[in-house]
Order: structure tokens, then C-alpha cells, then sequence
């Protein structure tokens, strides 16, 4: 029997144990798991588990071809051998919109919360639904919400490089963060691209408040898979 990682947020699937309350009897083998089966932490396909090292093989794996990264030119270094993409200099100094300044504030006052400063976050709160209030509704396609997450991820693995190699544990752990919630978004929206409104249906949808992480079934995970909070600090998302 045979233990299976899945590579976003580390849940382990083993064969010998299965998962009873979800009706997968022990000795289930991954091979015999349904196609649309999806990891009960995060929601992320099949595709993107794989054999523990170690492990005894069990009939391959399908793996999805991950693509090419996107090669940036007149990168600029910093602290010797890593890259800065260009871009993200002062060369890109530019206003925000509305809709990024409220979530700027909201951020800011999430901060000043968790730090006991309650009247600097609640004027942090006031200040992004006023900004909020400004932005109007978001327009773009599905294709262009694909093309934001693969943009995030050809540039975050650099970002994590640069995190680590400055010391700097709290950069280290946002960009952590931000590149695990990219790959499960990313899995997410190829799962809603193979199953359609279906994936929705009689269902509910859970953003985390703290790290992004979203989470699509009946009731949230005990803890955040990516960040560690609570349930409580999984909002449900209304649907009007």
C-alpha cells in the first residue's frame, strides 16, 4: 500500500487508512479513486498529488505538464546572485486604483487589529469601504483571471528566492503563502474548467481572511491549510 502527497497544501492520502467518514473504506487504492475526486483539505484535483518518496509504486500517476516559466529580460541583481524581475522596481511606481487601495486599507486594518490597535483599524476600515464604494464592479473574462494566477506564479518562485535570501521571515512567509493560495486557485479554476457551474452546485465557497486560501465544499477545514487559522477565520462567501 501506498501514500500520496498532495503538492499544494500536504495532505496525505494512505491506502492502508483511507478516509472512512468521507465513505473511502480502508485499502482503497488511489488507483481505484473516482477521476473528480479532489483533496478534502484544499479542494485540489488528483492531478496534483503524487507518490510519496519512499513509497511502494502503485499504477503511475498521471501528472499534468506544468508550463514553461516566463522568461523576464533586463533583470536588475540584488544582494549578487538573485534576480529582480523588471518591473517591480521604482520604474513601476504607479497610482492605485480604487479597488487595490481598499484592499490595501483592509489589509491595514487586519494588521492593526491583530496588534491591539483597534481604533487605527477600524479608521483603516473605514477608509476601504469608502475606497471600495469608488471602484465599481471588476469587468474581465475567465480567460483573464487565468492569465493574472499564471503571471503570479511565473514570478513568485523568484519572489520566495528573494524572501529567503534577505533574512526576512515575515517576506519569506506572505510570499509562501501567496504562491501555495496561487497554485490552489489555479487548480481550482482548471477543476471549474473540466466540471463547469457543477462544481458550484449545492455547495458553498469559503475565502480565508487572513492568507486568501479558498475553500469549496459544504463546511470549511478545521484549520487553514496554508496559514493555520481556525475555521472561524473561514468566511463564507455570499451569493446574491
Amino acid at each position: 500500500m501506498a501514500k500520496y502527497i498532495c503538492t499544494l497544501c500536504k495532505y496525505v492520502y494512505d491506502e492502508d487508512v483511507g478516509i472512512p467518514e468521507k465513505g473511502i473504506p480502508a485499502g482503497t487504492k488511489w488507483a481505484d479513486l473516482p477521476d473528480d475526486w479532489v483533496c478534502p483539505l484544499c479542494g485540489s484535483r488528483k492531478k496534483d498529488f503524487e507518490l510519496m518518496e519512499g513509497q511502494a509504486s502503485t499504477p503511475a500517476l498521471a501528472k499534468e505538464k506544468k508550463p514553461e516559466p516566463k522568461v523576464i529580460s533586463n533583470n536588475v541583481s540584488l544582494a549578487g546572485s538573485v534576480k529582480v524581475p523588471a518591473g517591480y522596481g521604482d520604474d513601476d511606481l504607479r497610482a492605485l486604483s480604487y479597488a487595490e487601495a481598499a484592499v490595501l486599507c483592509s489589509n491595514l486594518a487586519k494588521g492593526c487589529e491583530k496588534q491591539y490597535l483597534f481604533e487605527e483599524s477600524a479608521a483603516f476600515k473605514e477608509i476601504s469601504d469608502f475606497y471600495m464604494s469608488k471602484a465599481g464592479k471588476v469587468e474581465g473574462t475567465f480567460d483573464d483571471l487565468m492569465a493574472l494566477i499564471e503571471e503570479n506564479l511565473s514570478t513568485s518562485d523568484e519572489a520566495l528566492k528573494i524572501g529567503k535570501k534577505s533574512g526576512d521571515r515575515g517576506a519569506f512567509r506572505v510570499n509562501l503563502w501567496n504562491n501555495s493560495v496561487a497554485k490552489i486557485l489555479d487548480s481550482l479554476l482548471k477543476r471549474f474548467t473540466d466540471e463547469g457551474n457543477a462544481m458550484l452546485e449545492n455547495t458553498n465557497i469559503y475565502v480565508c481572511d487572513i492568507c486568501g486560501f479558498i475553500y469549496v465544499g459544504d463546511e470549511p477545514p478545521a484549520i487553514c491549510p496554508i496559514c493555520k487559522v481556525p475555521s472561524v477565520k473561514l468566511l463564507k462567501v455570499r451569493r446574491d
